[in-house]
């Protein structure tokens, strides 16, 4: 395997730092040569043919069935145009079909472009327009949305999967039911998609041959869009050596898996980098069984455990938190987790020691961006070694830097808070369409990550804030993750969202504020809590105006969108100026709802 370390092998100075806190047998050099995506499939079908590949509500398929579906997939997109470098469209929520897509378009050396499948067309219409897909892959749910964006872009052949078909024949019969509950269930599966091509005719096809062409480890292989929260959304262009290297380090840092072994809980979606390596590379490049959920409901993911307990259940802080909560509630029992792995947001201390306490496992929090494949840095999987609170070590093969926010060069010491600058491997090819920006993220030969952190002596990370997220109030930086720590501390707070808001109308200028849920039968007392925060936090710190909220706007992922969450929050502050104390006519205080869009 090629290496970014030196040609002698030997790591740099910076890299003995956080070497020498790796757990034993975690090395930092990846030795052996670079495959596809292509081989690494390849290398699981010969060496687990008769295992389970994939469980969709009970229906099963081998990794011998899969392979022939793959081939017959690719064949079928091969008809229909698809050649090296094209680009084809996926929307589709965790199903079979999903994985099937994904390796029969890198088999062609097409490149994956995976988009939610809840999407407006609206806002698909950009990323179509951007990317050129002729081919799209769509639930016939949502697939009438896609069809409209042949009018705008390149798009020519909408491919419709019914979720039904994959169903056992148990539960399809079932769905047949003419009762109002199972129409309804129905309805929620499946829908009418007119002007589209039946996933089982794009699979009514013999097997490629195995001498069509494979892709190269420099090829493109998989494109997905960046939120935009600073503007439009970005395409970032991942190759096989991305993706392959992404895999393999993250197969040592779980250094206690179980190469044909390991049951995988699907939680994570396709759409979103994290999901589409801990779904597709990690599960199936391990070989091992990979249960798929269409979406994260805590109803269908207690439904598995209740029947066979996950080794492996790679999510996020809010799906673990259900997890314990029901589990308990339910009587189900989910020892018997040996990893997890916790992205896409701060992992608390209290979840890390009730989840490693109730499933007997390990859980471990990560650090990555979509232009980094997306993980580049995580907490040992090893519970001595492990540190809440903060994001882990560099992953073996990767340099991180801490960098001064106003050059973006100078290197800062240990405990500094500077700009997170990441290179190695798994750092991205580009911005598709878009050199300049390409170049601006790649500043130096480092991508700028935009997050904000500070590096320890032994080379442990912690994430301060985003960049563009902080709150600039009289000349000063105020980092809302600080802040919201601050708040939760308070018995008062359930959860709560910090953002900068302006006075006059969004002219003025920029102060603190948070959105506040309060826990159960707790009052809204924005004095108090200012006070409270005075205790740990310097005065300019301290958010002006408190609201109580019901909910806070998130992602699918649980993730809070402090962009809508600002907008929101400035407008509640423009409507109600002044601060709130509870008093007998109004005892909760302020309790608006600030619903944001989910």
């Amino acid at each position: 395997m090629s290496s970014f370390l030196p040609p002698n092998g030997e790591p740099s100075e910076r890299q003995k730092i956080w070497i020498g806190s790796y757990e034993d047998g975690v090395h930092y050099r990846m030795d052996g040569p670079v495959k596809t995506l292509v081989d690494l499939f390849d290398y699981s079908i010969s060496h687990w043919a008769s295992n389970q590949a994939i469980d969709f509500f009970g229906a099963k398929l081998t990794y011998e069935e899969l392979d022939v579906l793959v081939d017959r997939c690719a064949e079928g997109l091969r008809r229909m145009g698809v050649a090296k470098g094209d680009r084809v469209a996926v929307l589709l929520p965790n199903c079979p079909q999903a994985i099937i897509s994904f390796f029969a378009i890198v088999r062609l050396g097409a490149v994956v472009v995976e988009h939610n499948p809840l999407y407006t067309t609206n806002e698909l219409a950009h990323p179509f327009y951007d990317h050129g897909a002729r081919v799209a892959i769509a639930w016939d749910k949502i697939a009438p949305n896609v069809v409209k964006l042949r009018r705008t872009s390149d798009l020519e052949n909408v491919v419709s999967v019914n979720l039904i078909n994959s169903l056992p024949l148990k539960l399809r019969l079932a769905l047949r039911l003419p009762i109002k509950k199972t129409r309804e269930l129905r309805d929620t599966l499946h829908g009418p998609a007119p002007h589209t091509y039946p996933w089982e005719r794009l699979l009514d096809q013999p097997r490629i041959s195995v001498d069509h062409p494979r892709p190269s480890v420099e090829d493109p292989a998989l494109m997905l869009y960046t939120s935009g929260t600073t503007g439009r959304p970005k395409g970032v262009v991942l190759t096989h050596y991305n993706l392959y290297c992404e895999y393999r380090v993250c197969c040592q840092w779980i250094k206690n898996m179980r190469l044909g072994e390991e049951v995988v809980l699907a939680t994570l979606p396709m759409f979103h980098a994290y999901g589409v390596i801990a779904n597709t590379l990690i599960a199936i490049g391990a070989g091992g069984k990979l249960i798929l959920l269409p979406a994260p409901e805590i109803n269908l993911i207690m439904n598995v455990f209740k029947k066979e307990v996950p080794t492996f259940v790679p999510s996020v802080p809010p799906i673990y938190a259900r997890i314990l909560e029901e589990s308990k509630k339910r009587g189900i029992s989910i020892k018997g987790v040996r990893h997890s792995f916790s992205g896409a947001m701060t992992l608390p201390a209290p979840l890390v020691r009730e989840w490693e306490k109730e499933t007997g496992g390990v859980i471990s929090e990560g650090y990555g961006l979509t232009e980094t494949s997306p993980v580049i840095a995580g907490n040992p999987m090893n519970t001595k070694l492990n540190r809440p609170g903060s994001v882990g070590l560099p992953f073996p093969e990767t340099e991180i830097r801490i960098v001064d926010t106003r050059d973006g060069v100078t290197e800062l010491g240990f405990n500094e808070p500077g700009e997170i600058v990441v290179r190695g491997p798994m750092v991205f090819k580009e911005y598709y369409n878009l050199p300049e920006e390409t170049e601006k993220a790649m500043k130096g030969g480092w991508f700028h990550t935009g997050d904000v952190g500070i590096m320890e002596p032994d080379g442990y990370i912690t994430i301060v804030d985003r960049l563009k997220e902080v709150v600039i109030t009289g000349g000063f930086n105020v980092y809302p993750s600080e802040v919201e720590d601050a708040l939760r501390d308070h018995p008062s707070v359930k959860d709560c969202v910090v953002v900068g808001v302006k006075a006059d109308n969004g002219k003025g200028r920029e102060k603190v504020a948070a959105g506040v849920i309060l826990a159960h039968g707790a009052r809204l007392n924005e004095e108090e809590l200012r006070a409270h925060c005075r205790k740990t936090l310097a005065r300019y710190k301290i958010p002006k105006r408190l609201i109580a909220v019901d909910e806070l706007p998130t992602n699918m992922m649980g993730k809070v969108l402090r962009k809508d969450a600002a907008a929101i929050i400035q407008d509640l502050v423009q409507k109600y100026p002044e601060p709130t104390v509870p008093d007998k006519h109004n005892p909760r205080g302020s309790q608006l709802d600030v619903r944001g869009k989910l």
